[in-house]
């Protein structure tokens, strides 16, 4: 990750926001902010965050990342790091492209979804009623028939895959629809329907299918004219763009060799396989979906669907006998301590991304890498962990932010010794710092509360009374070089 280019749009965005609380030397909150991203509680949160993101994914040699963090219909935050194609030094941006792979099902399953409102189906139907080509081979045929929900749910006991080696032959052999068919008749199925949850791509894709037949529109046009054009979402594309990649479309890399390298991997299309794993979007236009979402579950009515129906898809339809493994329509449903998170990840040659929402509290982090064995999931979960918090306290009280002294900006930044980095924002009415490898952000930072000149102290989690010294050295021109902790120095890095 080449680290001259690792803070673009965020580091636009926060040095506004600081210079904005900077303008009266200590900036007091004598007005509720119009945006949460103006709010100080809100933009420390994303500041620490992205700091701690852009660390682990450097650390991991991730070659680029782009995100984004949105509540209700603002986005709070967007940035990125790294480069979308190192050969060039083209730096990632929010508008950088990148193959979405499997977060393509959550369309897919929206299209479905309008079809069913329509009255066109319902999801108990037999595939094989709005598809007279689907004979794959019924191991089971004393069990009930595979339906449009048991695609929908990963539970119809179909195989991952069509049978043919797309993942893995050098050239991605992605079947068209023609070839989907043909050999759909030489599958066989895999468990009974209704059995057990087996994520299947093949699902999809006819899932996919069903919206051609039912629309009779082709799948591209389809979902552009009900789905992508009425979003403004005209950076997203429903199997890859070849034609940009390199430029505006990131170049996608190997998972890391044991020489601790990554491989460029050569270019794509899937073809049949799209509904389930061809879209490619960016950032900015992946918020859109997200606040289409959040506007609709707020505001009710039938924005391109019914509330009620994408209610009905975020909430779990199905079970697995191991009662952890559970799905909602479409959307991967899932429980994660006290939050509900209906989310979709993305694995494509080259890719790893995640789109994830809480309904609940209207917010969402979308997370695009370009490369194999990334942690976008990861990452985007600790950010509800870190900036949620921040963003619940910033409605709940938008004239109580806390005063900020410009003063302690200087402290702030990115510090470095043999045993790793830390860094240090601004937080509540102190500092923050975290150890950026961590792998518990939200647990592990340390909150800093001001004691004396260019020293602070840690407050307990605890009782919140204060612990060891955390002492900032100047040099001659006042400039912040290192700060001590523990009689453990660590110098400034930026």
């Amino acid at each position: 990750m080449n680290h001259g280019k690792r803070l673009t749009h965020h580091a636009v965005r926060c040095a506004l926001m600081l210079a904005t609380m900077g303008l009266a030397g200590v900036a007091a909150a004598s007005a509720p902010s119009l945006r949460l991203a103006d709010d100080p509680r809100v933009s420390g949160a994303v500041q620490l965050w992205a700091e701690w993101v852009e660390y682990q994914a450097s650390t991991s040699r991730v070659p680029g990342v782009s995100y984004g963090i949105v509540h209700d219909q603002e986005l709070v935050a967007s940035g990125a790091f790294g480069e979308a194609n190192p050969a060039t030094g083209a730096p990632a941006t929010p508008d950088t492209l990148y193959s979405i792979c499997s977060i393509s099902k959550l369309f897919t399953s929206v299209a479905l979804m309008q079809q069913r409102d329509a009255g066109l189906l319902r999801l108990d139907d037999p595939v094989a009623q709005h598809l007279d080509w689907f004979n794959i081979e019924d191991a089971h045929p004393a069990d009930e028939p595979v339906t449009i929900r048991g695609l929908l749910t990963h539970s119809a006991g179909l195989p991952r895959e069509s049978d043919f080696p797309y993942w893995t032959d050098p050239d991605y052999p992605f079947p068209t629809s023609d070839e989907i068919r043909a050999r759909l008749g030489a599958q066989q199925t895999l468990y009974p329907s209704a059995r057990y949850f087996q994520y299947s791509n093949l699902g999809l894709s006819l899932v996919g299918e069903i919206v051609v037949a039912t629309s009779g529109q082709a799948f591209d046009p389809y979902i552009r004219e009900h789905l992508l054009d009425p979003l403004g979402m005209s950076d997203t594309y429903t199997d890859i763009p070849i034609e940009l990649r390199g430029g505006r479309m990131a170049v996608g890399h190997t998972a890391l060799k044991r020489d601790g390298m990554r491989e460029v991997v050569a270019p794509f299309q899937t073809r049949g396989i799209a509904p389930a794993a061809g879209f490619a979007s960016s950032v900015n236009d992946m918020a859109k979906f997200a606040m289409w979402q959040f506007r609709l579950l707020g505001d009710g009515g039938d924005e391109l669907l019914r509330a009620s129906t994408l209610r009905e898809m975020q909430r779990v339809h199905w079970v697995d006998p191991d009662w952890e493994t559970t799905w909602g329509l479409g959307f991967s449903v899932r429980r994660e301590g006290e939050r509900t998170f209906a989310r979709h990840g993305g694995g494509c040659p080259g890719y790893y991304t995640e789109f994830r929402l809480e309904p609940k509290t209207k917010l969402g982090a979308i997370v695009l890498t370009n490369t194999i064995g990334s942690e976008p999931g990861f990452y985007a979960a600790k950010a509800f962990d870190l900036i949620a918090p921040a963003i619940e306290s910033a409605l709940d009280a938008p004239d109580e932010a806390p005063a900020r002294n410009a003063e302690w900006l200087r402290y702030t930044g990115v510090y470095d010794n043999i045993w790793g980095q830390v860094a240090i924002v601004p937080w509540q009415d102190g500092l923050a710092l975290l150890y950026l490898g961590s792998r518990d952000p939200a647990k592990d930072m340390v909150r800093l509360r001001h004691v004396g000149e260019h020293t602070f102290r840690r407050v307990r989690n605890d009782d919140d009374s204060l612990g060891e010294t955390v002492y900032f050295e100047p040099g001659e021109d006042g400039t912040v070089r290192r700060f001590k902790r523990h009689s453990i120095w660590m110098n400034k890095l930026r």
